[in-house]
């Protein structure tokens, strides 16, 4: 599917690092270790496989290269890309640990089934970046896939933690910014109703496959029934038995049929996780509005000041309006220090202000191409898996009508 996204430019998708090289993260393996408070820890570790695509359309075959990643490891990349590009719409990984699950699936973080559901998720997150016409370029991507030593000093060196921003600057600017964009506000409201509707539809899909699971275990009883009744009848028990059989198939398929809905429930909970993704987006827009705010705030505030110093009135109460008031005005010398000072501060807050503008303006036009780019995936991806989904229930329930026919001629058989 990650194969098939349409960029609007044909030149950054042609460029793109999945289009050169072939990447999966094809095992699990569960590991004992030391962590960083030297205590002994149990993780799992995934390997990643690349090999260079044109390579192979020269005849040639590309030889692969494999390295080990942990998942914080997957996370500490996609923290750096999320504060390295806070314009884009940054790849979700899958959860860490299992949520929505019907009764047979674990919640535990190292049962097999989890860790194979979460590699597949980590090969597709990985897809993503490296489709995508910026991100796929970043060098410590391409390490993340390359370089297995040294690969955490190469991110750290980057000082990328020293751009975070906090939480509490990032509450501070949401409740405080005056003018604040009506396409991010709709755009924040948006992605709160998209995870609150996919959370939903996953908590009604998690309780539906816990009674199918029943329905169809309970199929098995028919079996046993049928299986005791051919015992006891001459003429029908050939038929009996027979019945029987499909039912206990019939009972036994739901195991595999769940584990394929539960591919299609990873494929809406992506989704899930890319409404915080887009909220992050517009967190950092609010945060770089309120700055621009604030600035202009300061500058006004400065220029005011200049005006008052140089024609000796007070427009606003102010302490230091006060204080001039009970302990005498300043001398001329004091008052042009002051202007000259003020006058200095006004001109750089208004290059800042300036650059600050300019920022903003590029953060909006870049935010919402890629913004555009993540509409169109998401409409693809979604109506795929939607049909996908519909279509797999079409075949189980065909597959039940079967199994009723089969039982159907055994009994007509008798």
């Amino acid at each position: 599917m990650l194969h098939e996204l349409l960029f609007s430019s044909s030149k950054k998708m042609e460029d793109c690092l999945a289009k050169k090289m072939e990447i999966t993260v094809s095992e699990a393996e569960k590991r004992t270790g030391r962590n960083a408070v030297n205590m002994q820890e149990t993780y799992t570790a995934y390997l990643i496989e690349t090999r260079a695509i044109e390579s192979q359309s020269e005849g040639q075959c590309a030889p692969v290269d494999s390295l080990w990643r942990r998942y914080s490891e997957f996370e500490l990349l996609r923290n750096y890309l999320s504060v390295t590009y806070p314009h884009i719409v940054v790849p979700p990984l899958p959860e860490k640990r299992a949520d929505f699950v019907w009764h047979k699936l674990s919640a535990d973080n190292m049962d097999p089934d989890f860790v194979e559901r979460r590699r597949i998720g980590l090969e597709n997150f990985l897809l993503r970046v490296a489709s995508h016409p910026v991100l796929c370029q970043d060098k410590i991507f391409y390490s993340f896939l390359t370089q297995e030593g040294g690969w955490k000093e190469m991110v750290n060196e980057t000082g990328f933690q020293l751009k975070a921003d906090s939480r509490l600057k990032a509450l501070n600017a949401t409740f405080r910014v005056k003018n604040p964009d009506k396409r991010f506000t709709e755009l924040k409201h948006y992605s709160d109703e998209l995870q609150s509707v996919i959370s939903h539809l996953l908590r009604v899909r998690a309780r539906v496959a816990d009674r199918l699971y029943g329905v169809y275990k309970v199929h098995g009883n028919y079996g046993r029934v049928f299986s005791e009744w051919s015992a006891i009848e001459k003429e029908m028990g050939d038929g009996l038995q027979s019945a029987g059989h499909h039912m206990d198939v019939y009972a036994a398929s739901i195991d595999d049929i769940l584990e394929e809905e539960e591919h299609y429930a990873d494929q809406l909970k992506e989704y899930l996780f890319y409404a915080e993704a887009l909220r992050a987006v517009c967190r950092k827009h609010e945060l770089m509005q309120y700055d621009l705010e604030m600035a202009a705030q300061d500058l006004t505030s400065k220029k005011q000041q200049c005006e008052e110093l140089a024609t000796g009135t007070v427009r606003t109460f102010s302490l230091k309006g006060m204080t001039s008031k009970l302990f005498g005005q300043e001398n001329p010398e004091q008052r042009e220090a002051k202007i000259k000072v003020l006058e200095e501060q006004i001109q750089e807050g208004e290059e800042q202000l300036k650059s600050k503008n300019l920022e903003g303006r590029d953060f909006v036009k870049s935010a919402w191409a890629d913004i555009e780019r993540f509409k169109e995936q998401k409409n693809h991806d979604l109506k795929e898996a939607l049909i996908s989904y519909a279509v797999m229930q079409i075949s189980m329930c065909k597959k039940g009508i079967q199994v009723w026919t089969n039982a159907k001629e055994c009994f007509s058989k008798m």
